[in-house]
């Protein structure tokens, strides 16, 4: 078995590496259901921050009518993050921190998913856009991105 080598010293065997490689990802989820609910909160905050930074520098490209094809990440971000929206607020997580969630999220759950559902296709339709580097498309796309988390949070989010 070969042999894990790091500023020439041996540290370990690469299969025992792997086994704790994978080891460390299988217990990924174990983690994540002793999180407490306050740092749930923490998480999804900063998510929420990357995400409207994700949204400003768009802003800032469809205002200078910029090549939109570089933007396609970041549209795949967005819509990354709209599928994963609805496990940033596990039951339980609406205390800890202060948070602008409104318990709607929780006694409205299909509706909430819908509502991330909804955000998810309208940025997934913007990095296709981007892709094809069509600006004007991608410029309308914006908006009624934008249009999808405003309505969720009419809902969901307390101002």
């Amino acid at each position: 078995m070969g042999e894990t080598i790091l500023m020439g010293k041996r540290i370990i065997p690469y299969g025992l590496a792997a086994l704790l490689g994978a080891g460390t990802v299988l217990s990924l989820p174990a983690t994540a259901q002793t999180t407490s609910p306050a740092d749930i909160i923490l998480i999804r905050q900063a998510a929420y921050a990357l995400n409207g930074g994700t949204f400003a520098g768009l802003k800032a490209a469809v205002e200078a009518k910029s090549d939109v094809k570089p933007l396609a990440a970041r549209a795949d971000a967005l819509a990354k993050w709209g599928r994963a929206i609805p496990l940033a607020f596990p039951a339980g997580s609406d205390t800890g921190n202060p948070t602008k969630a409104l318990p709607a999220i929780w006694s409205d759950r299909a509706g909430f998913e819908k509502a991330a559902a909804n955000f998810t296709e309208a940025a997934e339709k913007l990095s296709i856009l981007a892709k094809a580097g069509d600006t004007d498309g991608f410029a309308a796309q914006w908006k009624v991105t934008g249009d999808t988390c405003s309505a969720c949070h009419k809902e969901y989010r307390a101002k």
